[in-house]
């Protein structure tokens, strides 16, 4: 599902990723665990598109990323990848039925069928009865699971979690990784999850350890 080789990053003198090569296979659930420096989330969103690497190739679903520019890697991550941040960078003026739409209608897709697949998400979620309250009117788990419904709403081929319980407390924390399992198991969803949570990584099905920016 991913295939990455070689990656490498510099800002300036320092050097965070030092040529890491790294695979994760469809319905796999792959924890990325280190000290903060290592270059965990600057390797994530490396991964994901949202940042260029210095050096090394990229493949996801068997496209060479960095054939991509602009609006046709916008588009290509919009439809094939989706993102959960330890901050959920939900629309304050949006519904939690309409914030996770956005990925959805920015795709271009009707809008009868995104509401849809919306609704469905966020009542397998345990979300069915919070749909029309904005973010502030929910808790910060009931927050991060709109987060993980947006993510899905494309029906993205691999999930990027970048300390995806970071805010929430043990309980909340729990039940999201716990969550992300039970996705892995009713649809084959992929994830790569950065965490410092190592009790929490262990649920995953491996565990990469990057230090100084490499996977060790």
């Amino acid at each position: 599902m991913l295939k990455a080789a070689n990656i490498t990053k510099n800002y300036g003198q320092l050097s965070v990723l030092k040529g890491v090569t790294i695979e994760v296979g469809k319905g796999e659930i792959v924890s990325i665990i280190g000290s903060s420096g290592a270059g965990k989330s600057t390797l994530l969103h490396i991964l994901g598109t949202l940042d260029k690497a210095d050096s090394g190739s990229i493949s996801i679903n068997n496209q060479q990323l960095n054939a991509l520019k602009g609006r046709e890697l916008a588009a290509f991550r919009n439809k094939h990848i989706g993102f959960v941040f330890q901050f959920h960078h939900l629309l304050p003026e949006f519904s939690a039925l309409e914030n996770v739409q956005i990925p959805g209608w920015i795709a271009g897709r009707k809008k009868k069928e995104v509401q849809a697949a919306a609704i469905a998400l966020l009542q397998k979620l345990g979300l069915g009865d919070r749909m029309d309250h904005k973010p502030q009117q929910l808790s910060g788990g009931e927050q991060q699971r709109v987060a993980v419904a947006r993510a899905l709403i494309n029906q993205p081929v691999i999930v990027f979690a970048d300390e995806p319980t970071g805010n929430l407390d043990s309980k909340n924390a729990k039940e999201l990784h716990e969550l992300f399992v039970s996705l892995r198991n009713e649809f084959n969803q992929t994830f790569l999850i950065v965490t410092h949570n190592e009790e929490l990584a262990s649920m995953s099905d491996r565990r990469l350890h990057m230090k100084d920016g490499q996977i060790v």
